[in-house]
C-alpha cells in the first residue's frame, strides 16, 4: 500500500516538474494552434445551419405561437427541418 502511494507522489513530482519547465511555453503553442485551426474551420454544415435557423425561429415566437407551432422545442425542430429541408 505505501508504495502505491509513494509511487503516485512520485509521478506527480513529475509531471509538476515538467509542466513548470515548459508548461507555460507549451501553453501558448497549444493557444496558437487553436486559433489557426479555428480560422481555417469551413462554412457551417447545412444540418448545423438548419439548426440555427430554427433555434432563431423558435427563439422568436411568443408563448401562444409556440404551443401552436408545437409545446416543445424537439417537435417544432423536427417540423422546422422537414421544411427546411424540403424548401
Amino acid at each position: 500500500m505505501h508504495e502505491v502511494a509513494g509511487m503516485s507522489l512520485r509521478v506527480v513530482a513529475l509531471l509538476a516538474a515538467v509542466l513548470s519547465f515548459g508548461g507555460p511555453a507549451l501553453a501558448r503553442e497549444v493557444a496558437k494552434s487553436t486559433v489557426a485551426v479555428r480560422e481555417k474551420e469551413p462554412q457551417l454544415s447545412p444540418a448545423r445551419e438548419r439548426q440555427k435557423r430554427c433555434g432563431a425561429e423558435w427563439r422568436s415566437l411568443s408563448t401562444a405561437d409556440k404551443a401552436a407551432k408545437g409545446p416543445t422545442w424537439p417537435q417544432f425542430y423536427s417540423r422546422c427541418v422537414k421544411r427546411l429541408k424540403a424548401s
